[in-house]
């Protein structure tokens, strides 16, 4: 991995191209790309944490809404990708003490790309739980794209996201067995992250 003078990688320096590209002209092909190179990364993180794939792919989605939400916040002194980790993290620990979820500390130590660590500590400890979830962390990114959805995924989607609606409640409203709501907003995910990387045409 080539490290410049400023002792951060190729690929770093790209990232911070990208993010003045997003924030200064509000690039969509910037955060779309920025999106398609930690989605994996991000996901596998907070998998490890919750151990469930539905709610990993939401908490992935609720990491960079609320990235790209505070890009224009974003310092050049550490790595985007070591940045992006804390969000997904902090989102996710939240997600646990609002769910009161029972977990054991949880200490894993990642690598950016810049070579540093990122710690991700995990307590046992709900004894402080968060009043609510963060609900400013409406999901702005996918609002940009959701329009372009096919419409029985565009209204699962905005029962999801925009409406809070648990698997439950959604399978509820719209009469269709819970296993099909999981399976059309999985389908719905990946519509949306075809789109943001610029695959509509495809759809």
């Amino acid at each position: 991995m080539e490290i410049n003078e400023r002792g951060f990688s190729n690929k770093a320096l790209e990232d911070f191209d990208l993010i003045d590209k997003a924030v200064n002209n509000k690039d969509q092909q910037a955060f779309a790309t920025l999106m398609k190179r930690y989605k994996k990364a991000v996901y596998f993180m907070i998998l490890k944490m919750i151990r469930d794939a539905d709610d990993a792919e939401d908490l992935t989605m609720e990491a960079f809404a609320k990235a790209f939400r505070n890009l224009h916040k974003f310092k050049k002194d550490y790595t985007f990708s070591t940045w992006l980790f804390r969000i997904a993290t902090n989102n996710t620990i939240d997600f646990i003490r609002k769910k009161k979820l029972k977990t054991m500390s949880l200490n894993t130590t990642l690598s950016d790309d810049g070579g540093n660590s990122v710690t991700i500590d995990v307590e046992d400890d709900d004894k402080n739980p968060q009043d609510e979830f963060i609900k400013s962390q409406r999901i702005e990114m996918v609002r940009i794209f959701v329009d372009k959805l096919p419409a029985k995924y565009r209204k699962l989607v905005q029962l999801r996201y925009f409406d809070e609606l648990s698997y439950e409640e959604i399978a509820q409203e719209l009469d269709k067995p819970l296993g099909t709501v999981k399976a059309q907003l999985h389908r719905s995910r990946e519509l949306l992250y075809e789109i943001a990387q610029g695959k509509e045409g495809l759809i």
